[in-house]
């Protein structure tokens, strides 16, 4: 059975087989919706029910009128009206499923470990700056991290993995893996990115977050693009920072690059900023009228910064894009 999903305010409407997402319905008919995790874990893809019926695993059916749904869970028994919080034309995308191989491994901090990931040869995964992959897992489950690389660099993939005391890739199956051990991997899912424009953009970023603001920047770079980017990588220590030096050196080189650090729990050595990042940006940014900011972290500072910039900044929450990756069971989302 087919079932006809519309978006109101639009001229949109899509079909919903039985059983599909209206995420994934979406993606199907060339529509874009934001999401993080889809898993139902996080927020980036909630929007309101209007009208019609859905189900949702493990928590039943919902009616129309609803709010805070999870689009991502959320499977239409009948036609439906929608309101998500965004939605774009976009080509659908192009996804594979690949067996890559170990190149190197590094541990550059305490609780982080960079993996480089080669593709086989002659294959490559075209993605934006911003997206994630899966590594797939030997009983199917899957584990989500950004990419980290350049799109251009697009047949290997580098992830940055926090080490979780209970997780079962990165407490378990990334510290046993080897030169040439092989991890399944598909790609490439997630709308976070930055659109095409010539306002300055704003990233904030705490601990693996980082990920993907690398990605966008050396795109930037690969690009020759010249748009401005301020960069506010936050974590506890200087540890939680583990490639500020490469940063400090981008920046150094591009004028169009500015890096700011920002440290929550600094020694007295410390002579950088100090506190939350989104404080930090309060402190440099008078108004954000024409910035467009993109946070990558826990849902807790993703909307502590959106809340924080829109009321303090009037900053204008389409302008705003986030990226939260969250503790799932036993391990995390993107990032």
């Amino acid at each position: 059975m087919t079932n006809t999903i519309s978006v109101i305010e639009t001229d949109i409407s899509f079909p919903c087989e039985t059983g599909q997402t209206v995420l994934d319905a979406a993606e199907a008919a060339g529509w874009a919706i934001p999401y993080s995790c889809r898993k139902g874990v996080c927020d980036s893809c909630i929007g309101d029910l209007i009208a019609g019926e859905i189900t949702v695993p493990q928590q039943g059916v919902a009616l129309g009128p609803a709010s805070g749904i999870r689009l991502c869970r959320a499977r239409p028994i009948a036609n439906v009206q929608i309101k998500p919080r965004r939605i774009n034309a976009r080509t659908p995308p192009v996804r594979k499923r690949l067996v890559t191989t170990v190149y190197r491994r590094r541990r550059v901090a305490p609780s982080v470990t960079v993996l480089d990931l080669r593709f086989p040869i002659g294959r490559r995964t075209p993605f934006h700056a911003g997206q994630f992959l899966n590594v797939v897992l030997d009983d199917g489950d899957t584990r989500s991290y950004s990419f980290a690389n350049s799109p251009q660099h697009n047949d290997l993939a580098q992830l940055h993995v926090r080490h979780k005391p209970q997780g079962v890739f990165s407490a378990r199956i990334l510290q046993q893996l080897e030169f040439h051990d092989t991890v399944q991997i598909e790609a490439p899912f997630g709308e976070f990115g930055v659109d095409e424009a010539d306002t300055p953009i704003v990233l904030m970023a705490t601990g693996t977050g980082f990920a993907p603001m690398r990605s966008i920047i050396l795109d930037h770079i690969a690009r020759r693009l010249t748009r401005p980017i301020h960069l506010y990588w936050g974590g506890r220590t200087l540890d939680d920072l583990y490639l500020a030096d490469s940063v400090g050196r981008l920046a150094r080189c591009y004028p169009w690059l500015t890096f700011t650090p920002v440290l929550s729990r600094p020694d007295a050595t410390w002579t950088g900023k100090a506190g939350w990042v989104q404080n930090a940006v309060l402190a440099d940014y008078p108004d954000l009228d024409d910035a467009e900011v993109y946070a990558c972290g826990s849902p807790q500072m993703t909307q502590c910064a959106l809340d924080t910039l829109t009321r303090e900044r009037d900053l204008d929450p389409t302008r705003f894009r986030a990226d939260a990756f969250v503790s799932a069971v036993p391990e995390h989302s993107p990032t």
